[in-house]
């Protein structure tokens, strides 16, 4: 098995085994370790990453159960770590960059071990998808690019810069201090929250301009044959874990404020996959469990600062 480069590429798949032989294949260096934890959907999707897996000398991971994309990195990282990488270029399935990117991030982080380091994200047509960070405001839980901040701003006050976990290159230092991510998001703001803690922790994060990944966003959770529609997963999770964001950093005055804007914030969500899909009940249906659970989380004493256990 590969990995005398010290760099681990870990991917969490869930029903993505063509993903992973379309962009995986192409963006691992030989030298490189590569980890693939699937996340379990049937028989055949599990034989058939085990056939890619040994084809091209990948680890894999095997949880009984889907277990989401933190947890399911979590466990990639850590057989990563007891395999030898130091360091750990964490991408998605419906994601790919050349080697000689990796190797740039590789590079970046190595000489920048309390960074996290990120590229310049494009869609498979070539246009901009993420130039690096993106901005969270406090007062209402909306998301605006870093580039367009109004100067009166203040970020940790006003606003959060978070970086996407669709490409991401980590050490294995920070990685541990602040323990991945945190599972109970499941799936959607779990970088938001690992960028959070990454900062809260000094971390700085580092964007490689000119460095790309190509990322084709809909690969994962797109309804297929339902143009832009998204999956039911997609509107429950990002309506639900604002939510649980909310209840992790923000005061009580905070979390009453995102919860009065709710309906507003997951109207937004909805309207993402188009408005043809409104026609059909099921993605109000999952947007409607995001928010009832949202309003639980919200409900709970809060959480913030908690330590959460892998």
């Amino acid at each position: 098995m590969s990995g005398r480069s010290g760099l681990a590429i870990v991917v969490v798949s869930y029903g993505s085994h063509a993903l992973l032989a379309a962009n995986l294949a192409r963006t691992a260096r030989p030298d490189d370790l590569v980890v693939v934890v699937d996340n379990r959907t049937d028989d055949a999707e599990r034989e058939a990453v085990r056939t890619l897996a040994t084809a091209h000398d990948w680890a894999v991971v095997e949880p009984a159960h889907n277990l989401g994309f933190g947890a399911g990195m979590n466990l990639g990282v850590a057989l990563a770590i007891e395999l030898g990488a130091t360091e750990f270029l964490l991408i998605n399935p419906d994601a790919w960059m050349s080697p000689s990117s990796v190797a740039a991030m590789h590079d970046a982080v190595r000489a920048e071990p309390r960074a996290v380091v990120v590229p310049s994200i494009q869609r498979p047509d070539g246009s901009s998808w993420s130039r690096g960070t993106t901005d969270l405001y406090l007062r209402d839980g909306t998301m605006h690019p870093t580039r367009t901040r109004p100067p009166e701003l203040v970020l940790g006050r006003d606003v959060e810069e978070w970086v996407s976990g669709a490409c991401i290159a980590v050490g294995r230092g920070l990685w541990e201090e602040i323990r991945g991510f945190d599972p109970e998001y499941f799936l959607y703001w779990e970088d938001v929250d690992f960028s959070r803690r990454a900062r809260t922790a000094g971390a700085q994060f580092r964007v490689l301009d000119d460095v790309v990944a190509v990322h084709d966003e809909g690969g994962t959770h797109r309804d297929q044959g339902r143009g832009r529609a998204k999956s039911a997963t997609y509107y429950r999770y990002n309506v639900r874990n604002r939510a649980l964001y909310a209840n992790r950093w923000l005061d009580e005055d905070g979390v009453r404020r995102w919860r009065r804007t709710s309906v507003r914030a997951a109207w937004a969500v909805l309207l993402q996959g188009g408005r043809r899909q409104l026609l059909t009940v099921r993605p109000v249906v999952a947007v409607a469990r995001g928010l009832v659970e949202g309003l639980l989380v919200s409900r709970r004493p809060s959480t913030r600062g908690r330590r959460f256990s892998r």
